[in-house]
């Protein structure tokens, strides 16, 4: 059989490949650690590279080569600010868990300059992985508030507490009556009226988002854009609840040619508003997961799925409102309102429910629970309480709290003047509550408030709370140099 050109051809170059396989084999074994035909052990992989994490991100992963010596790396991993977390593995993976989220407003370094492969065969060390360095940074440090001076009176004002920037996102015709923030923090929804309508404002709000220019790669905007979600034309606008996801509005609403048709809408991106079945009760709010609306339904509270022809999903007939959802949505903050007959007084319990099916109560009062938020962890909740007094007449004195979910301790920690709808909010890194202060024409931040009405309000201060950061330390109260009420961290 004559051999043709062509095998000829793959014969030879089947031949010289052989030969360079073979050279590269046996310079490898020769040359050792040191050889340029060896890949070292190294990382391929960070999953926060170059990335702006938030208090949802609460671990990382790092990818290696090849299997690593588990000990050798985690004796040799740096990170500058320290994030305390714990370190797990599967195969050539290692993840790290923060054991709470990162504080905002910095930026960290990652580096593993020595450690090992994994041992093999009769070699006494791996080899020594080639260095890494990675960055990655946290979100500003921000919060928004309504401004209550001069050309910033009922306007929607961000403050980046990291870049030391005010920014007014509203226009000066538009007064601001309630906002919450996107989860990225990229944008706002808030509640306003036309500022010439005056005191009737409040019957005809609607909604608008504004955006921030925070945490965007590539801002494309010069100035905050606002954008017109849901008119006042056909019904009343009242409360509103934003989902975690950002996908879901829900509006409580009132005809305003039938006032007795009134109930729950929901919004979401490019469809018009839907009437929510079955939702003529009183206050609500969605959980984290962003599929459940928790609504106060006569004597309990039903947790309904958002969506359509679904049953509802639970009723718990022992409570009458829910406070606030823990960060993770595994537990509640819910208000028992109690009535004891024999004693003709009326009290309110909060209660500290989970999914585990705990209902622990955490404290019984005869005043009022006015609003709580858990902390990052969700070990502590922040209250806004009042404490019933008779001298020298009856008034409800209310002050700020802390209750260690694990022991029930209640610490009060701060007494308030007469509060005007006030709320807290914790920061989502665990920084500190932002707390809010009304002044009036005959008062100043006394602990007794005054009979004074809202027309007699000409300012408001805002308040810092920081929680001790060691069991020696204290709590910490500073005063914000900013004027303005309802003040709210962005995530």
């Amino acid at each position: 059989m004559r051999i043709q050109a062509i095998d000829k051809i793959a014969i030879a170059l089947i031949m010289t490949l052989s030969c360079l396989i073979g050279f590269v084999v046996w310079g490898t074994n020769a040359c050792g650690s040191n050889c340029p035909f060896q890949v070292k052990p190294q990382v391929t992989q960070f999953s926060w590279q170059d990335k702006k994490i938030g208090s949802e991100d609460r671990a990382f992963l790092l990818t290696f080569n090849r299997p690593m010596d588990r000990d050798s790396i985690e004796a040799n991993l740096v990170i500058e600010p320290p994030l305390p977390g714990k370190i797990s593995w599967s195969g050539n993976k290692l993840a790290y868990t923060l054991n709470a989220p990162a504080p905002y407003g910095e930026n960290y370094r990652l580096f593993i300059e020595d450690g090992q492969q994994q041992f093999t065969g009769g070699k006494q060390s791996g080899e020594k992985i080639q260095p890494f360095f990675g960055k990655f940074h946290s979100r500003d440090r921000a919060f928004a508030y309504i401004g209550n001076q001069g050309k910033e009176q009922g306007r929607l004002i961000l403050y980046n507490w990291t870049q030391q920037e005010k920014t007014i996102l509203t226009p000066p015709d538009l007064i601001v009556f309630d906002f919450e923030p996107y989860h990225q923090s990229d944008r706002i929804l808030f509640s306003a009226a036309n500022k010439q309508d005056g005191i009737d404002g409040i019957r005809k709000l609607q909604l608008y988002t504004v955006t921030t220019q925070l945490n965007q790669e590539s801002p494309t905007e010069s100035s905050a854009a606002i954008e017109l979600v849901l008119d006042n034309q056909k019904y009343q606008n009242n409360k509103f609840d934003l989902s975690q996801d950002g996908q879901t509005i829900i509006v409580q609403r009132i005809n305003r040619q039938k006032p007795a048709d009134f109930g729950l809408w929901k919004i979401t991106a490019n469809n018009p508003p839907q009437r929510l079945p079955k939702s003529q009760g009183g206050d609500f709010l969605l959980t984290p997961d962003s599929q459940t609306l928790a609504v106060a339904q006569g004597e309990g509270i039903a947790l309904l799925p958002l969506t359509p022809n679904d049953q509802p999903l639970d009723f718990l007939p022992k409570f009458g409102k829910v406070v606030s959802f823990s960060p993770d949505g595994t537990a509640a903050a819910m208000i028992n309102y109690n009535t004891d007959n024999a004693e003709l007084r009326y009290t309110s319990s909060l209660f500290y429910v989970n999914n585990q099916g705990i209902e622990k109560e955490l404290i019984n009062l005869e005043g009022s629970i006015i609003d709580c938020q858990f902390n990052p962890n969700a070990t502590h909740l922040y209250c806004l309480l009042t404490e019933l007094r008779s001298e020298p007449e009856f008034y409800e004195q209310p002050y700020l709290a802390e209750i260690n979910l694990k022991t029930t301790e209640i610490i009060p920690l701060l007494a308030l003047p007469q509060y005007q709808d006030s709320k807290i909010s914790v920061a989502p890194d665990g920084l500190g509550v932002l707390f809010d202060q009304v002044l009036t024409t005959n008062e100043e931040l006394t602990e007794k408030p005054s009979g004074n009405g809202s027309s007699d309000v000409i300012n408001s201060r805002m308040w810092l709370l920081i929680p001790p950061t060691d069991q020696t330390s204290i709590h910490q109260v500073e005063q914000l140099p900013l004027v303005g009420f309802h003040p709210q961290w962005l995530p």
